[in-house]
């Protein structure tokens, strides 16, 4: 990964330098660097480190930049409606207070609001793709103006990438994290509570006030960094000692660089992950404290004080770690890693085809 000096760390969700990649190194591994891409994206934490295209000035001019955009936006869209429910699943069990297995997790969801509860909250997960995009991909042009100064021309390093990447992706979710809070408060919402996306963000605002579309930013923000830090050093760590450990120089298999990049995404998800229970719980505090007063819910969701000093991101840890246990930090991350594969196979699928229509070319 460190040889290709063109590499960018962490594709978006379209895949446009597939085919540069693979001409500037082994295939097989740059395969196992995209697959660990894909997993970052549709992981729990992972996304907003995606270093947006680097785009050439040909490409600029004619337009086929916002194509690939476009494409990648439709890929999304239809990979996270196919995989709602799992993530319906997950944000449910990340607010539980108790054990919960997915089945009965399922089937008090389908009791509550039958089969079209499985997607609350999809539509505004949907939505934001749009308006993230396009705020990562501006914030990320001048960031790299910024870096690069009077040398407009020259070509960054991969540092350079994985800060400018990673200041695009913390401005633009600064903007859109309003809409991570609806999303949140709407898969959690009861048969009735909201009457639509408008609704919720109007007796958000007006029963909790601005501050509410704010809950849980500060772990959101730090979960980036451990996740995408973990995960490069694992994997450049594990490949390095097979080659140290076998006779001249032997070059990984397939099997083995897909092994060391599915470690070392896995681990930069459990390293991460507490984080993003954190920011879920948060994201749900008010949510769960008004529906426990107006109504006894059938799945029991986290009681609040709004003054309690246990609801800020260091109390919340505390109180999970004495009262749950350390798995406590884990909820629903079973549902987590099983919507990856479908969601990266119906992305990189629906990308193909969208692409296709939009007379991109594929390799």
């Amino acid at each position: 990964m460190l040889r290709n000096s063109t590499y960018q760390y962490n594709l978006p969700v379209d895949y446009h330098n597939i085919q540069q990649m693979a001409v500037a190194g082994d295939m097989m591994e740059d395969f196992v660097v995209i697959f660990r891409d894909m997993m970052g994206r549709y992981l729990d934490i992972g996304e907003d480190m995606n270093v947006p295209d680097d785009f050439t000035q040909k490409e600029m001019q004619t337009g086929l930049w916002w194509r690939h955009l476009v494409a990648g936006g439709i890929a999304g869209g239809v990979s996270r409606t196919c995989t709602a429910p799992l993530d319906r699943i997950k944000v449910y069990l990340q607010v539980q207070t108790h054990r919960m297995g997915i089945s009965e997790c399922t089937q008090l969801m389908l009791k509550e609001g039958g089969v079209s509860s499985m997607w609350r909250g999809n539509g505004i997960n949907v939505l934001k793709i749009a308006p993230e995009t396009a705020l990562k991909f501006a914030a990320y042009e001048q960031m790299k103006r910024l870096i690069r100064g009077s040398d407009s021309a020259r070509q960054m390093t991969i540092a350079e990438r994985f800060v400018a990447g990673a200041a695009a992706g913390g401005i633009s979710q600064t903007i859109i994290y309003p809409m991570e809070v609806l999303k949140t408060r709407l898969a959690l919402r009861k048969t009735g509570q909201y009457k639509g996306i408008a609704d919720a963000a109007y007796k958000i605002y007006k029963n909790e006030g601005g501050r509410a579309f704010y809950r849980g930013y500060v772990p959101n923000i730090l979960g980036i960094l451990p996740y995408a830090g973990i995960d490069l050093a694992v994997y450049e760590t594990l490949k390095r000692r097979y080659i140290a450990s076998h006779d001249n120089n032997e070059q990984p298999s397939f099997l083995v660089l897909l092994a060391c990049g599915s470690t070392s995404s896995a681990l930069g998800q459990l390293c991460s992950y507490p984080l993003a229970l954190v920011r879920t719980r948060l994201q749900a505090q008010a949510a769960a404290t008004i529906l426990n007063q107006k109504r006894k819910t059938q799945i029991p969701l986290k009681s609040s004080d709004a003054h309690s000093s246990e609801d800020t991101m260091t109390g919340l840890f505390r109180k999970i770690v004495r009262q749950e246990g350390l798995t406590g930090l884990y909820r629903g991350i079973t549902p987590n890693f099983l919507k990856v594969l479908p969601a990266v196979s119906i992305s990189y699928v629906v990308y193909e085809y969208s692409s296709r229509a939009l007379g991109i070319k594929m390799s």
